[in-house]
């Protein structure tokens, strides 16, 4: 590298901005994110929690390139007190989520088979009935109802513990833990304890089951233990990290009804035109913001250089999914909702190595929501001004706290 070339570098060095944990409503986009954006493609942040500053990669190509280059790794991060938005961090070393290929690959490769399209379609029918059941005791209720408290947040804790092999009557525990382990409010030793007592609970199904031959998650990761291929501590994160992200589902559908129940004629038009339904839930997915700030770090192995700016070896870097499905580069007006969008290479589930292992089933369930509530609930409406809607404050993911509905 040249000297003008070097200093071309040196100089590119954007400023430290500070990037608050805002509690923000409804679908609105995070406004410092969206200055982020419009300062450049490479920025630096410093988040409320942690040390020091972090660059922050919004660009589409380039937040795929790093979450798919070896050069960024994760397992760094357990050692570094790198700025971040939660205020505890309590990753157990070895897990799935700070693991680099080949043992990130290996300990992904024990369930794989329960995360494939054909092993998803397995829970397919199963979690159809459950839904039209609870459907079926929120119309015999009557209106007014809770939306959340009624179908989106029972729904898919009964869909993850189905996948994950979870005993029915365990799934009210399973949700309480979740719920404390992503929540800031409570506090570190709240979290921690909630992860502790889950990790326990899955140690005990995990080992109980090295001699199954069935297809769900735990059974899985049982006969991989049992085979040597994983240890149980490994197979016990891994179950750990799955059955928290899908949960994640209720905070996306909320997010996603919220909109379609503001905007009714983006309903109506999913209620005549059912064949674009699939289409119309990735343009969803793409456009609705999942989370508050940005979710974990990579720390860069070598020096590494991303539009003309150098990354050093050590540095902290985060990549925004958020940013990256607003691209105008490859999504054409990313503020408008557009139904026939094609294609749409959202990265809403993530990329590379890390990508969400539950795509596939939360594209499924989605599906399976609108179909049920907009079908069987054609006059399905919000029950307060959308303004009155409660959102989640202090958490990770975002959601709507309550969706007050009525028919």
């Amino acid at each position: 590298m040249t000297e003008t070339e070097e200093a071309t570098l040196t100089e590119a060095v954007p400023p430290v901005r500070h990037w608050p944990a805002l509690d923000l409503t409804g679908t609105d986009f995070d406004p410092v994110l969206a200055e982020l954006m419009r300062e450049g493609p490479v920025t630096r942040i410093q988040l409320p929690n942690g040390e020091g500053w972090a660059w922050l990669v919004t660009r589409h190509d380039d937040v795929r390139m790093v979450t798919n280059d070896p050069r960024f790794g994760r397992e760094a991060v357990m050692d570094k007190p790198v700025t971040r938005l939660a205020p505890h961090f309590i990753p157990d070393r070895g897990a799935v989520g700070f693991l680099d290929p080949p043992d990130h690959t290996r300990l992904r490769r024990s369930v794989t088979a329960a995360f494939t399209a054909k092993g998803v379609e397995r829970v397919r029918d199963k979690a159809r009935g459950m839904l039209d059941e609870q459907i079926d005791q929120l119309l015999k209720d009557g209106p007014p109802a809770d939306l959340t408290a009624a179908i989106l947040s029972p729904f898919p804790i009964a869909v993850i513990c189905e996948l994950m092999g979870v005993p029915a009557a365990d799934r009210h525990d399973m949700h309480e833990w979740t719920q404390l382990i992503l929540s800031s409010a409570h506090g570190k030793e709240v979290s921690e304890r909630a992860k502790r007592e889950m990790s326990a609970h899955f140690s005990g199904l995990i080992g109980a089951r090295g001699s199954s031959t069935a297809e769900d998650v735990t059974s899985l990761l049982g006969a991989a233990v049992s085979a040597g291929e994983v240890t149980l501590e490994e197979a016990v994160g891994l179950a750990v990290l799955l059955q928290i992200g899908g949960e994640a589902v209720t905070n996306n559908c909320g997010q996603m009804f919220y909109l379609l129940l503001t905007r009714p004629d983006l309903a109506e038009r999913l209620r005549h035109e059912p064949e674009i339904r699939p289409k119309a839930i990735d343009e969803l997915l793409r456009y609705i913001p999942h989370r508050n700030a940005v979710g974990l770090s990579r720390i860069a192995l070598q020096d590494v250089e991303i539009r003309g700016v150098r990354i050093r070896a050590g540095d902290a870097v985060y990549v925004s999914y958020l940013a990256a499905n607003r691209d105008p580069e490859v999504f054409p007006d990313p503020e408008e909702i557009d139904f026939s969008r094609c294609p749409n290479p959202h990265v809403s589930f993530g990329f590379g190595p890390h990508y969400c292992p539950g795509g596939q089933l939360a594209r499924l369930e989605s599906e399976l929501l609108v179909d049920a509530l907009l079908d069987r609930i054609p006059g399905l409406k919000l029950a307060v001004p959308a303004e009155e809607v409660p959102f989640k404050k202090g958490a990770l993911i975002r959601g709507p706290e309550a969706l007050p509905v009525m028919w």
